[in-house]
């Protein structure tokens, strides 16, 4: 058999959910070993525990519910991972760009306004009182995110004068759009925590709400559901890269390195939110949302494009 070709979609199917998978791992086996060092253990011992409890869900019975729809509660479940993938798709890494869609960032947006129905198929698809609670705040929650991430993202668009990861990676040469967006940066960074259902807004999947979306889900559906917050994780960090830390730019090392170097960097943030800040309900959430995150990115994006007005002139 002769070599294949080695070509972009070739390399999109082989290696994005190579390294997603790979990704997810590590962020699992970082949140292993951070409940291990709060439970007073080393931290060591929790490293393995993604993969024991890899193990144990595969060999534990699916759970059926009288009067559940199966194929959206399944649908919802597995979307999750397939949202996750179709998000990295348009991450280039290093010279390489694996779906170099002219329209990337409003591809990526998309992709988070499916994660609305996904979440809410989860929910509702279960026929459980709470399982249909936890879908109710997401829905809230997704109401309170949805709009500050849309502005967070047209800063970028807006510096670089393009919907294009890999013009607005390239449009970082000299300053790292993190610098002079901050505002933009913390907004996306939260939104990414929450349509991961992760940390202070993990609300959907409350223990006061008895796991809410995933009270019933048991086996393989459960783990899929898991391996999906992980991926989403993972989405968001990688997208973040050429978004606002300048994709590939850095000494030393090549690009396609430094792409995954901050990918895991910040992913490492995000797992670590879940113990930095308490949860928030998602009336709370939608509060400041509109009142003040809002505002504050509107300001920021007025201070990008007078100052993208100016370097252009």
């Amino acid at each position: 058999m002769g070599d294949l070709p080695a070509t972009p979609a070739l390399i999109s199917v082989l290696v994005v959910p190579a390294g997603v998978v790979l990704l997810a791992l590590l962020a699992a086996a970082m949140n292993g070993a951070l409940d291990a060092r709060a439970a007073g253990r080393p931290a060591a011992s929790g490293v393995a525990v993604p993969l024991v409890e890899t193990a144990r869900l595969l060999r534990q019975q699916r759970r059926t519910l009288a009067g559940a729809d199966s194929v959206l509660w399944r649908i919802g479940g597995a979307g999750l991972v397939v949202a996750a993938l179709l998000k990295v798709l348009v991450v280039p890494v290093g010279a390489v760009s694996f779906a170099d869609i002219p329209a990337g960032i409003v591809w990526f947006n998309a992709m988070d306004v499916l994660l609305w129905a996904l979440w809410w198929m989860l929910g509702w698809g279960a026929n459980s009182a709470y399982s249909l609670i936890g879908g109710y705040r997401f829905l809230a929650q997704a109401l309170a995110y949805e709009i500050p991430l849309m502005f967070a993202l047209t800063g970028p668009a807006i510096g670089a004068g393009s919907l294009d990861v890999t013009q607005v990676a390239a449009a970082q040469h000299d300053l790292w759009f993190i610098v002079w967006m901050p505002v933009a940066f913390l907004v996306y960074a939260a939104s990414v925590v929450a349509f991961a259902v992760w940390g202070p807004f993990a609300a959907p999947a409350g223990t006061d709400a008895v796991s809410g979306v995933l009270v019933e889900l048991s086996g393989p559906d459960r783990l899929v559901v898991l391996a999906g917050r992980y991926a989403l994780l993972v989405a968001g960090a990688a997208f973040a890269v050429p978004m606002f830390l300048g994709g590939g730019a850095g000494p030393l090392l090549p690009a396609w390195a430094w792409v995954l170097v901050k990918t895991a960097v910040l992913l490492g943030v995000f797992v670590g939110a879940r113990r930095l800040f308490p949860a928030i309900r998602p009336d709370r959430l939608a509060e400041v949302a509109w009142v003040v995150v809002v505002p504050l990115v509107l300001v920021q994006l007025l201070v990008i494009a007078v100052l993208a007005a100016v370097g252009r002139s």
